[in-house]
């Protein structure tokens, strides 16, 4: 029904920026754009995958891991059913796989948890060189 396909990744050197893109389609991407919590997660080699960013269907309230928090910047262009993750000042323990996540509205308290999403993309690698 909902099918969340990443793009942006790449390999940037440390201290440099990427923007990653994230665009829902199917059915209900509508509703997606109108009503979801939109988040990123990542996942480096040999690690669990972590919350890194979310953003309520308004962008009213966002979300950041400590970790991410001053340098990365979620955003989305609901016309477009499209959810953006703005990385700067990028760090080599950033490389990861990316991955959006999309929830139907959930409570502030669980944005965190992997468990909270219905719908996952394929990922997108992002890899900074020391």
């Amino acid at each position: 029904q909902v099918q969340l396909v990443e793009s942006g990744g790449g390999l940037v050197q440390a201290g440099g920026s990427l923007r990653l893109s994230c665009v829902a389609s199917g059915r209900s991407s509508g509703r997606v754009a109108s009503n979801y919590v939109m988040a990123w997660f990542r996942q480096a080699p040999g690690k669990e995958r972590e919350f890194v960013a979310a953003s309520t269907w308004d962008g009213g309230s966002l979300h950041y891991a400590d970790s991410v928090k001053g340098r990365y910047a979620i955003s989305r262009d609901n016309a477009k059913s499209t959810v953006y993750l703005q990385m700067n000042s990028l760090k080599p323990e950033d490389t990861a796989v990316y991955y959006c996540a999309a929830a139907r509205p959930i409570h502030s308290l669980v944005v965190v948890a992997t468990a909270s999403y219905d719908h996952w993309g394929q990922g997108t690698q992002v890899t900074v060189s020391s």
